[in-house]
Formats: C-alpha cells, sequence, structure tokens
C-alpha cells in the first residue's frame, strides 16, 4: 500500500512538473499583431527594390532641377552677348555730347568720328493741332466726314455706321465723332482725336501723330449735312486772335519742319520733318528739343570715346560669363567626402564636364590680340576678372581690336569670342534638338518608367502583405486554441485526486 504511494506520488510529480512546462510555454509564447508582423515582412520583401527605385528617382529629380537651372544660365548668358553684342550693338562705346544739354541729346556708334561739330537749330519740327469749336450734339447721322493729311484725305468717316451711335440719342455727339475717328480702320497712328468741354459748348481738337510741314490737318464736311454744328465749325475764325470766337476753326499749333543749320545762324540748312536727325554725322543720331533765337551762339556737339561706357560694358561681359561659368562648376563640382562635402549633380557626367571645359577653350582664340590684352584675365576656378587700367590703355593704342576680339552674336553673321560662344551654346539651348531639352526628354521619360516600377512594386507589397496577413491571422488564431488547450490541461491535471 505505501509502494503505491509512492508510485502515484511520484507519477503526480512528473505529471505536475509536465504541466508547469506546458503552463510556461503558454505563458511565454510570442504574442503577433497580424496587421504590424505582415507590413514589417512586405516592407523587407520589398525593401531592396523600393531602395533602388528611391535612389533612381532622386537622381531624376536631381538631374531634371540642374538641368533647369543650367538652362536659364545659358539663356542669361546668351541674352547678355545679344544685348552686348548683338545687332547694331558693340562693347567698345562712343559719346556724343551738346554743349547746352537743353537744346539737345545725342548717341553714338563705335565707328562714329571723333570730333567737335557746330549748329545752330532755327526752328523744330511741329505736329499739326487744330480744334473746332461751337459743337452742339446735333452732328446728323447722314452723310460722310474726312480727315484730311496736307490736303489728302486720310480718313473716312461714315456717318450712317449704327456703331457709331454709343449713347442711343439721335445724332452723334463730338464724343461718338472723336470716337470714330481714334478708332477707325484707316487712322494707322496719323492723327488723335480729343474733345474738350467749354461748358457751354464742346470742341473737337484734333492732332497730327507726326511731326511736319506735311502733316496739316483739316476736315472735309462737304458731305455732311450742312446744318451739322461740325460743318459750321469748319470755317475759318475770322479773328484767330479772338478768344471769344463763337465757333470756327483754329490752328493751335503750326505745321512745320525742323530747320538746322551747320556751323552758325547763316550756315548751310537741313530741313527734316523729324527733330531727331541720324544721318548728318555718320554713326551720331542728333535729337533737337529747343530752337535758338537769332543771335545765339551754335551749339556745339562734341565725339569721342566713352572709357566708363566701355568698362561697364566690358564688366558685363564678364559679370555673365562668371554667372554661367559659377553654375558649370557648381553642378561639376567633384565634392570631398571626406569633409561631407556632396558631388554636384553632373560631377560624372562627361557631356557637362566638357561643355565646361569647352567655354574655356573658346575664351582663348588663336591669333590676333587675346582677351588678356584688354585686362580680361582667366583666375584658376576658369572664371574672369577685368584690370580697367590694363583695358584703357590697350584701347588707346587699338580702339577697334576689342569689338574685333569679341565679335558679333549674331544668329546670321556670327564673329568673334561672342558669336563662337552663342553658336556653341545653341547645341545645348536650342529648344528643338538642344543637349538640354533632349535630356530632360530622356529624364522624363526615365520618370514614367520609374512611375510604372513604383506602381509594379506597389502591388507586389500589397499581395505580400495579405499574404504575411492570412498566415500570421491564421498562426494568431491557433495559438489562442493553444492557449485555451494548454489552461484546459492545467486545469484537469492540476486537481488533487
Amino acid at each position: 500500500m505505501d509502494g503505491r504511494k509512492d508510485g502515484l506520488s511520484r507519477t503526480r510529480s512528473t505529471s505536475s512538473k509536465h504541466d508547469n512546462k506546458e503552463n510556461d510555454m503558454a505563458i511565454n509564447a510570442p504574442t503577433y499583431d497580424p496587421t504590424k508582423t505582415a507590413a514589417a515582412l512586405a516592407e523587407k520583401y520589398v525593401s531592396a527594390r523600393q531602395q533602388i527605385l528611391d535612389t533612381q528617382t532622386k537622381q531624376a529629380n536631381a538631374t531634371e532641377s540642374a538641368l533647369t537651372e543650367l538652362g536659364s544660365a545659358m539663356r542669361a548668358f546668351q541674352n547678355s552677348l545679344a544685348s552686348l553684342t548683338g545687332l547694331n550693338k558693340t562693347v567698345f562705346a562712343q559719346s556724343a555730347t551738346f554743349g547746352d544739354t537743353a537744346i539737345g541729346s545725342a548717341t553714338a556708334k563705335s565707328t562714329a568720328a571723333a570730333g567737335s561739330y557746330s549748329f545752330f537749330v532755327q526752328q523744330l519740327a511741329k505736329a499739326s493741332q487744330v480744334s473746332y469749336s461751337g459743337l452742339a450734339d446735333d452732328t446728323p447721322a447722314t452723310g460722310t466726314l474726312g480727315v484730311q493729311l496736307n490736303g489728302a484725305t486720310a480718313i473716312t468717316i461714315d456717318l450712317t455706321d449704327p456703331a457709331l451711335n454709343t449713347d442711343g440719342v439721335a445724332g452723334l455727339s463730338p464724343r461718338e465723332l472723336a470716337a470714330a475717328i481714334n478708332g477707325d480702320s484707316e487712322n494707322a497712328s496719323l492723327v488723335t482725336a480729343s474733345v474738350i468741354n467749354t461748358g457751354t459748348s464742346f470742341e473737337l481738337v484734333l492732332t497730327a501723330k507726326s511731326t511736319g510741314a506735311n502733316s496739316v490737318i483739316s476736315l472735309d464736311t462737304g458731305a455732311m449735312d450742312p446744318a451739322s454744328s461740325l460743318a459750321a465749325a469748319n470755317t475759318p475764325i475770322v479773328d484767330p486772335t479772338d478768344p471769344y470766337a463763337a465757333s470756327g476753326r483754329r490752328v493751335l499749333v503750326k505745321a512745320q519742319d525742323a530747320i538746322v543749320r551747320v556751323g552758325s545762324e547763316t550756315g548751310t540748312a537741313i530741313t527734316k520733318t523729324s527733330n531727331t536727325f541720324s544721318d548728318v554725322i555718320d554713326g551720331v543720331s542728333m535729337t533737337f528739343t529747343k530752337a535758338q533765337a537769332s543771335g545765339d551762339a551754335p551749339v556745339t556737339v562734341s565725339v569721342g570715346p566713352d572709357n566708363s561706357g566701355t568698362t561697364a560694358n566690358v564688366q558685363a561681359f564678364v559679370d555673365a560669363f562668371n554667372k554661367l561659368k559659377a553654375t558649370l562648376n557648381k553642378l561639376t563640382d567633384p565634392g570631398d567626402p571626406s569633409k561631407g562635402v556632396a558631388a554636384g549633380t553632373f560631377a560624372r557626367d562627361g557631356g557637362v564636364r566638357a561643355l565646361n571645359a569647352r567655354l574655356t577653350d573658346l575664351m582663348r582664340p588663336s591669333g590676333g590680340d587675346s582677351l588678356a590684352a584688354y585686362g580680361i584675365l582667366a583666375t584658376k576656378q576658369g572664371t574672369l576678372e577685368l584690370r580697367p587700367e590694363r583695358l584703357m590703355r590697350q584701347l588707346a593704342a587699338n580702339p577697334t581690336g576689342l569689338d574685333t576680339l569679341i565679335g558679333k552674336a549674331t544668329a546670321s553673321t556670327p564673329t568673334g569670342i561672342a558669336g563662337a560662344l552663342d553658336t556653341y551654346l545653341k547645341s545645348w539651348s536650342n529648344t528643338v534638338d538642344g543637349q538640354i531639352t533632349l535630356r530632360n526628354e530622356a529624364t522624363s521619360d526615365l520618370r514614367n518608367t520609374l512611375v510604372d516600377r513604383q506602381a509594379t512594386l506597389d502591388k507586389e507589397f500589397d499581395a505580400a502583405y495579405q499574404r504575411y496577413l492570412i498566415q500570421f491571422t491564421q498562426l494568431q488564431s491557433l495559438q489562442g486554441i493553444m492557449n485555451n488547450n494548454s489552461s484546459l490541461f492545467d486545469a484537469l491535471f492540476s486537481k488533487d485526486d
């Protein structure tokens, strides 16, 4: 009897130890959150390929941004070349100055012959201006009105056109007549019409847009209803000096040509319809703004080099090149990993590095003068700097050499350094087949491909997530069953017999 007890005791003890072990397993078994676990495993499943896609997308974005920056820098430099060396533009500057700036102003091209010239301004060119006073809102909408310049009809107004009557009142008002003259298709910068309200009536004022003796304005009212107040006003005022004249045509400004005499008041007369004389002195354009009185001394026009203007032009050329060069240097910078300096976007791009080097080469043409001779020196960074004193010395020795060296950035006949730079840069900046356009198209295609790859990878992630979610949801369910069974066994075998 005692022996069975001992045997049973040993069996219970062994069973109790086994039950405790099972219970510990149930308590210490890992707990799964299916959603988080599935997401983590799906992320790990695609992470290597996602990292590659992220790197490629980042590079594509950087390339697109760098191409935009490079294109903007190129266009800015080409625009600067055009403004400095384009058609009728030169880097070497000359000036033309009036001894009395109240009488006029002038500009000079680089080809203008230096010297001193004298003129007497006898009279300025003026545009015809006339007024028609005593008008009422009674112009019948019949017949036609002709506006004449120098006796020839330039504008014909059809008074029967219903579009001219904008206020709905019968007949045409002075304002409607003025609007009709200004808006007529034949009035291509010929005459400007305006209306003055005197309080008791209206005045129609006509002003020629061009100066000169042939700008005389007159009206042809012969085809209008004679009862119109405008027809009645189209007669000269008997006494033009009478400010109280009730109605009539008054000349406000007499049309005349400009007359300028060479050398003195009795010199050869030069007559122009405009106050701007651009063919009297080669390369010089003069605009006269004040007539001189008889007996006045002639005005002097001095033509010569404009050192400050030339220096400013050369500095503008240097600054424009340096801005482009700075952009290229930044984009092709190899970087320095030891100092944490990242490489430029195009550091390993042979094409852009070749562009950078080519620009430097084009600044050093073979044969003839060099930029250094005119004080335009290269720095270690490949940029330029100007030494004004050396520029002035070389210009004194060879005034035309600078323009010959820098040349022209024109599309038809590019010459010199500017022409070579502009021509080469067009192979990059041309919007049709330039390198930047082609590279942008390639980058855009790559971005589209990366978007498609990302969409495919997202689908693979979703599929993996759903697969893992099912598996770990089942595992969680199985774990719950096992825990319940373990608790049941513990309850059964832990009872005393």
